[in-house]
């Protein structure tokens, strides 16, 4: 399940990047205009700023704009910063790998097994779709099940 602070940074980028060109954007904008507690949103950019997904500027004229343009970030390039991994257990992570402490040998795992399948689909998924996709252009997640499975 995505974090409250994932959304709010996808929702934060999204406006980012409709604004992207027009100069920076005010914090007190984007929390605004997305509903975002201004202190949290300051933690969130920031973070996104340590990862080089954002830029910003103190002072009068300053604020926030997207470091990459729309079309070259990824939704994965969002969520992992914020997140530090697409799986939902940690032994199924690529990047913050961790053993469960009471489960099986990895090797003999069939959740684990599964939940990598997960994990990489999710990833496919995030990877391919960039911010500025339109979303009524994307395909169907049920289309590409259907592309993408053996019978097909």
């Amino acid at each position: 399940m995505l974090s409250q602070k994932v959304r709010y940074a996808i929702r934060a980028m999204q406006h980012l990047a409709d604004s992207y060109g027009e100069g920076p954007v005010q914090l007190g904008e984007i929390a605004k205009a997305q509903r975002i507690p201004a202190g949290f949103l300051t933690t969130i950019l920031s973070e996104l700023g340590r990862a080089g997904v954002v830029e910003s500027q103190r002072g009068r004229g300053g604020g926030y704009w997207l470091a990459t343009p729309p079309n070259k970030l990824t939704y994965g390039d969002l969520v992992r910063p914020m997140r530090g991994s697409l799986s939902l257990v940690p032994c199924a992570s690529r990047n913050a790998h961790e053993r469960c402490t009471n489960c099986l040998a990895e090797d003999q795992c069939r959740l684990r097994a599964l939940m990598l399948k997960v994990r990489d689909r999710t990833a496919e998924l995030l990877d391919t779709i960039y911010l500025s996709d339109p979303m009524d252009a994307l395909p169907s997640f049920e289309k590409m099940l259907v592309e993408q499975s053996p019978a097909a």
